[in-house]
């Protein structure tokens, strides 16, 4: 009987730490931050994407411990949060602070290996989502503004993780995954607006569900779209697309734009459902259609 319920409070310490960490978001992270470093690498080094990975992770996971902390009373008022590990009472405010602490630590020291510049923007990444962006969730939806900054950090820090250094390749890549952070994270503030508003929090750029939010989802999309296929100009230095991945990345950007216009017009939680949706198979196709034209190119 001890041993079953043994194995049953381990099973419930495993998954607390995967929410505490969110553990399906980090690997969605480290996904882009590997799709950047391959991008960027002129030689692909294992061990250098092995630590990527696992400081991605670690500086992702503290990121939203330390906001589960912050937002523990706000999470018990709402239905798609007050079973998290904290307000549930599965976890103390101790131990999750214990977690994001070491998780920091090791994060930045892992980054750190790889080069100086790949630990700087981590530790921006945690300390804007963390310092800036979570308090200012319940005072101003130009939170989401914030937010999209260590958002969009990922895909550009595996470029800098390969090459040691900033330039107009890793800007095009933040720029991109930037732009694709507002209508994402809209389309979610939108179908989640009433669990939303009991938190307090202000997701939406003019606070409610109305054409105004609509056009604006509709206007980053398009730049979005513009920024994702720019590379098959030229211009953007060693970040390069063919034009067969162009016509790709701009179709994917299409049945997106199309389901930011079906939000338009019919302003459902519905239609803002599959818009998230929809988003998130684009920014994961887009990041392996760059790869692979990459290495096929």
């Amino acid at each position: 009987m001890s041993t079953v319920k043994s194995s049953v409070n381990q099973v419930s310490l495993i998954s607390d730490f995967k929410e505490i960490t969110k553990m399906r978001l980090s690997l969605s992270v480290v996904f882009s931050a590997l799709a950047g470093y391959l991008l960027g690498a002129i030689e692909v080094d294992f061990y250098t994407l092995t630590l990527l990975a696992f400081g991605g992770y670690f500086m992702v996971g503290a990121s939203n411990a330390f906001n589960q902390i912050i937002e523990k009373d706000l999470d018990v008022l709402m239905d798609r949060t007050k079973d998290r590990p904290i307000p549930a009472g599965r976890m103390s405010v101790r131990s999750a602070f214990i977690i994001a602490t070491i998780f920091t630590i090791l994060g930045l020291t892992v980054l750190y290996i790889i080069n100086e510049r790949t630990a700087m923007y981590g530790a921006i990444s945690i300390f804007l989502y963390t310092c800036v962006y979570t308090p200012l969730k319940t005072k101003t939806p130009l939170s989401v503004f914030v937010g999209a900054i260590p958002g969009a950090i990922p895909f550009m820090l595996g470029w800098v993780a390969a090459r040691n250094e900033f330039g107009i390749e890793p800007g095009t890549l933040f720029a991109l995954q930037f732009f694709w952070q507002f209508p994402h994270f809209w389309a979610i503030g939108w179908f989640l607006f009433d669990d939303y508003e009991k938190g307090g929090f202000y997701m939406l750029p003019t606070r409610k569900r109305d054409k105004g939010t609509a056009v604006q989802v509709i206007m980053y999309t398009i730049w979005m779209i513009l920024i994702s296929i720019v590379p098959v100009f030229g211009v953007t230095g060693d970040l390069k697309l063919s034009i067969v991945a162009a016509v790709i990345v701009l179709l994917l950007g299409l049945v997106m734009l199309y389901y930011a216009f079906e939000l338009f017009k019919k302003r459902t939680a519905k239609a803002a459902k599959q818009l998230m949706l929809s988003s998130v198979i684009y920014i994961s196709l887009i990041q392996i259609v760059y790869v692979a034209d990459k290495f096929i190119r």
